[in-house]
Formats: structure tokens, sequence, C-alpha cells
């Protein structure tokens, strides 16, 4: 156990002694110092703290403090009434403070206590409460904050993270002071109480007991309860005022009291030049004219000299200016610039109400739910995407780039709804051409008066800020594959080694390396799939890892053991599977062009072979999509990612599934076939 341990519990163990066994007077003052000391400590880091998290400990350490003084005051109390002998330090202090008029100093005394009691104490707890109150209601607003900052680009993930803690962290300190303050109040109660037994029992003691008179007993008892009451109640004055500034304490980044006190205090030099001329004016009253010439002669002089310092402070500020400007020509600053975000979203100047949380916009909250429904959907967390305005846009425009790459642009007008229909060339609604930018469906704008008469007669209505959503997550589903990285496969590794640490240690590093891991759940993403169900994808590339390294035939068996997602993710509500099959021929031509080298396997199918499976396949599947909205191209797995190669720049978003991806239980219908005879 290390030694910062073992003095904390042998406190606690002492604690227990005090209240138990008698202690002589020497260890007694030695305790008795030892608390001042302590409540002295605490005041001046209470003091030196820039926000209350930096004395997050204060709650505990608060309980414990008090805990100590309550078993001073009951060893301090069996000794003045067994003895009438608490040790040097209560004796010198009540001796100092009564001197030769025992009523006076207890006169004094109680004054103490009741401004710690009342003013102090009681302050101090009510600050705590509505700290506690205004902390809770506050994390709402905190969090979305956070939230809005993160969409914006403003801040990173971790950042993120770190604020969402010290949030929480700031909402358990203020609710534990909440709690802990009303020990500082119950101790001084007990201190009064303690007081009142030590004088009226000290008294009846004194003279039953000990043989004293009146007049000796009064000047005993009195003393020792007065400095037994000043060595205890000194200390909880202390921690009573460090409670107080504690939960008082505003957090700023100018530095601890000391120097915001000065700093804020003094910040207006002209009005100590007031101050010192209300105060030379008094000199003419009966109050000492040396004294309040010479008050107000060092006020005028602490003004002047603060006046010379901010006259001075501009200067500073351009050097700084200047210094800054000479920092960004290094070579460091310059690197900086290098970097690009993942996902940019740039909008013209027409479409800021739509991020503006002031003008009604909610852009930024919609981007988080996109964020939670990709993960929920995909089981990966994209990056953040950066929001920033761009004056080269057309104002109603805006666009989307990946990696600095430009992937979708589409335009909004915002005192507009777009209105769509299934229907061909219908002209019932008059409004502005256009097409919906996330699926190029026909599709008009139309006023706000047109909205009522567009959902009678049919049309699918939708406000702006649903249009750029909607595109938004069409996108982002595309090129899932291309935000994920090496870093972010390793996250997604490391959150599933948290709850399955031997089956992730069976993958890697040995026999896949994590870009093994990375190409092969990119494939998957690509074609749609989701990753959610990483322990599964992981038994598989277990189970076949070893076999081989070949990241296509692994995303293969990683697709075969995710039949039930996919089974579910193509199947219709009646439990049929509507698919395009291949003919014998068209799939023996395939196999047969399969090529085998070290470097993997690839398809050497001349382009005129290619060109003819490919129209017809594309034939079938336009004939099916008159009838069924899913359409589905099943085939044999040894040919099913060639075929899935060949039709993905004509067909990207046609599923190719193969007869070991399908559960069982499903009725296949076939509604085509593919062939080049």
């Amino acid at each position: 156990m290390k030694l910062k341990d073992l003095a904390v519990l042998l406190a606690v163990i002492t604690i227990i002694i005090m209240l138990v066994i008698p202690l002589p007077g020497w260890l007694l003052s030695v305790l008795i110092l030892l608390n001042i000391s302590l409540a002295l400590l605490v005041v001046l880091v209470a003091m030196n703290i820039q926000e209350a998290l930096q004395f997050s400990v204060f709650p505990s350490l608060l309980l414990m403090l008090t805990l100590f003084r309550l078993g001073l005051n009951v060893s301090t109390t069996r000794a003045i009434l067994g003895k009438a002998d608490a040790g040097g330090v209560v004796d010198t202090f009540g001796s100092f403070v009564i001197g030769n008029n025992p009523l006076v100093g207890f006169v004094v005394f109680i004054i103490l206590v009741i401004i710690q009691f009342i003013v102090i104490t009681k302050g101090a707890e009510r600050v705590s409460e509505v700290s506690a109150r205004f902390t809770l209601d506050a994390m709402p607003g905190k969090q979305m904050s956070i939230d809005a900052d993160l969409n914006a680009g403003l801040i990173s993930e971790q950042e993120a993270r770190e604020r969402r803690k010290k949030i929480q962290e700031e909402a358990d300190f203020y609710g534990a002071m909440d709690g802990a303050s009303k020990f500082v109040k119950g101790d001084a109660i007990v201190g009064i109480v303690i007081v009142i037994v030590n004088i009226i029992f000290g008294y009846i003691i004194g003279m039953v007991q000990m043989g004293m008179t009146f007049e000796e007993a009064l000047n005993t008892y009195t003393r020792l309860t007065v400095g037994d009451g000043l060595v205890i109640q000194i200390p909880a004055l202390l921690i009573a005022t460090a409670t107080g500034i504690v939960v008082t304490r505003v957090s700023t980044e100018e530095g601890n009291l000391s120097t915001e006190v000065m700093n804020q205090l003094f910040q207006y030099p002209k009005l100590l030049f007031i101050a010192a001329g209300t105060i030379f004016l008094l000199g003419f009253t009966p109050i000492n004219f040396f004294l309040t010439t010479s008050i107000a002669a060092f006020l005028a002089l602490s003004g002047y000299l603060l006046m010379r310092q901010q006259k001075e402070e501009p200067e500073t500020e351009e050097d700084l200016v200047e210094e800054e400007s000479e920092s960004m020509k290094s070579q460091e600053n310059v690197i900086s610039l290098l970097n690009i975000d993942p996902i940019e979203f740039e909008f013209g100047y027409a479409l800021i109400p739509l991020v503006d949380a002031s003008q009604g916009g909610d852009l930024l909250d919609r981007i988080v739910m996109i964020r939670r429904q990709l993960a929920l959907e995909y089981g990966m967390v994209i990056p953040v995407v950066r929001i920033r305005d761009n004056i080269q846009l057309e104002p109603n425009e805006y666009r989307l780039k990946i990696k600095g790459n430009e992937v979708a642009r589409g335009e909004l007008l915002l005192d507009h709804y777009l209105a769509m229909t299934p229907a061909i060339d219908d002209d019932t609604i008059e409004g502005i051409e256009t097409k919906e930018p996330a699926f190029g469906m026909p599709a008009k704008w139309i006023s706000e008066e047109q909205k009522d008469e567009a959902e009678m007669l049919g049309y699918t209505v939708v406000d702006p800020p649903s249009v750029i959503s909607t595109h938004l997550t069409e996108v982002l589903k595309r090129h899932l594959h291309e935000l994920l990285g090496r870093q972010e496969t390793k996250e997604l590794i490391d959150h599933l080694k948290e709850d399955y640490p031997i089956l992730v240690e069976e993958v890697t590093p040995d026999p896949l390396s994590i870009g093994d891991i990375q190409k092969v759940l990119a494939k998957l993403l690509r074609e749609n799939v989701s990753i959610r169900n990483l322990p599964v994808i992981f038994e598989t590339l277990a189970d076949y890892g070893k076999m081989t390294n070949d990241t296509d035939l692994l995303a293969e068996y990683v697709r075969q053991a995710l039949s039930p997602q996919l089974t579910k993710q193509y199947v219709s509500d009646d439990k049929h599977l509507r698919v395009i099959t291949l003919a014998q021929s068209v799939e023996q031509l395939i196999m047969n062009h399969i090529q085998q080298t070290e470097h993997g396997n690839f398809l050497a199918l001349d382009p005129e072979s290619q060109e003819k499976i490919v129209r017809s396949i594309i034939e079938q599947v336009e004939q099916a999509s008159l009838q069924y909205d899913k359409v589905v191209i099943l085939c044999s797995p040894t040919i099913r990612m060639y075929v899935k190669q060949l039709i993905e720049r004509s067909l990207p978003d046609v599923a190719v599934l193969s007869y070991n991806e399908l559960e069982p239980d499903v009725q296949v219908q076939s509604i085509g076939v593919v062939d080049v005879a």
C-alpha cells in the first residue's frame, strides 16, 4: 500500500480512537494545531483553483474534516469535564480571548459562532443548493451545444467526449456539494451545543465534584470552553469559507481567485480617483484629516499607476499580433493547411437559415440523427461533418465533399416545397421543374399556398430541410466504404475487444492485419451490407483467415455467415424473394474465364462477351422493375463477386446474391433469366 493511502486510512482510524479513548493534553494540542493547518490549507487551495472541478475531492474531504473536528470536540469535552485540562493550546486560546473579563470574552466568542452559523454556513448551504439545481437544469442545453459544435466540425470526437465527461463531473460535484454543505451546517450546530454543555456541566462538576468556588469554576470553565470553542470554530469557519469560495467560483481563464480579484476590481482606474476624492472630503468632518488625506493619496496614486499600465498594454498586444503573423509563416503552420476533412458540407449564403438555430434551422440536429441512423443500420460511426458556407457557390446551392472530392451537389429554394409524383408528365400543379436530388426523380418546387392542393392530388410534398437530409443520407450510404479507413477500423476493433477480447486476439494481428480487416469490411459496405454484427464477422475471419488471406474470398465467406441479415434485407413481407437468375451457359462462361494468380483471382472475359452479359442483365432488370420494387440477381457462390463487378458501373444499386447467402425458408421466385445465346 502506498504511503498516501496509508495516511488517509490512519486519519480515519485516529478519528475513531478520538471518539472512544481519552487522549492526553499534549496529543490534543497536536491534533488541534493539525486541524487548523488543514483548514488553512483547504482555504488556500480553494482560492487558487481556476474551476471547481480542480478540487473535485472537496465534498469527501469536507466530510472527513467535519468528522475530525467532531472527534476533537468529543475529546476536548471529555478532557474539560473530566480533568479541567484540555492541553496548552485550548488554555492559551481561552486566556488570550477572555483576558481579565470572562463575560466580555464569552460574548465575543458567541458573536463569532453566530457569524459562522448564520452568515457563512447558511450562505454556503444556499449557494450549494442553487448551484446544484442550475447545473442539473443546464445539462441538456450543454449537451445539445456539444452536439452542434461536433456536427459543425468545430470540435473532434475526443473533445466532445471530454466535454460530456466534464459536464457529468460538474453535475456530480455540485450534487455532492449540496449534500456536503449539510455537514457544515450540522457541525456548526453541534459546536454551539457542545459549548453550552461545557459551560453548564463544567460549573456543576467544578463546584460539586472538584470543590471549586463559584468564581473559580466560572473562570476555569469559561476559559476552557471559550478556548475549546475557538480552536474548533476557527477551522470550521475556514472550511465554511472554503465551501463558499468553491461553490461560488465562476470558471474563467484569467487564473486563480487572487488574480481575478485584482484584474476585475481595478479594471477601471478612474473610479479610484472618485473614491480618493470622497475619502478626502471626509477629512473636513471631525474624522482625522491626516488619516483621510493619506488614504486618498494612496488611492489616487494607485489609479495613476494603473492608468499608465493600461496605456502600455496596446503596444504589448501589437507585439503579440506581430509574433502571431511571424508564426504563421513557419513550416508547422503551413503543414497544418494540408489537413483534409473526411466530410465537408458547403452551402451558399441563401441557405444559412438552415444551419442558424436562431432562425429556426435544425440541420445540425438532423445531421446528428443521420450519424446515429447510419451507426445503427451499418455499424459504422461516420466522421464529423464539417459545415461551412462558401461564397463561391450559388446562393441556393450546396455540395458534399468526401476527402476533398465533390460527390454530390444540389439546389434548394427555402421558401418552397418539393412536390414529387410517380406519374410521368403530370402538369396538374404549376411549379419550377427540377429533380429530386437523392434519387433523381422528376419533381417541382411549389409555393406554400400550393402545398395542401398538391397533397390532395397525391403528390409527395417535402420541405427543404428534409430534402437535404435525405440527400445527405443516401450519398453517405453510397460512400461509407470510402470513409472506413484503417484508423476507423482500429476503433471498431477496440470497441469489439471490450466484450470479445479472445475473438479479436485470434484474428489480429495474426493471421490478418488491420488493413486486411479494413478491406473486408469496406467490401461489405460497398455492397450495402451492414457491418454492425462484428462478432459474427470476426468469427468467420477467425475460421477462414488461417486458410487464405485473399480479402475478396474472405468477404464472400463473411457474406455467407451473414445470410440471415442479407435474407431479411432483400426478402419481401410475404417471405418471397424475386430474383433474376443466370442461365447455366452464362454461369459456365464466367466460371471458365476466372484466372487464378498469386495475387488473387480476376475475371478474364473478352469485352464483347462482357457487353452481352451486361446488356442482358440491364434488360431483365428494367422489365422486372416495372412490377417489383426489389430486384435481386441470384447466381452460384463461385461467380457472385465477378457478376457484381460486371454490373457495378451500370447497375450500382442492384444486389447480387448467391445461393449460400439465403436462408432455407425463403421462397425464391424467378422473374427473369439472363442468357446471351
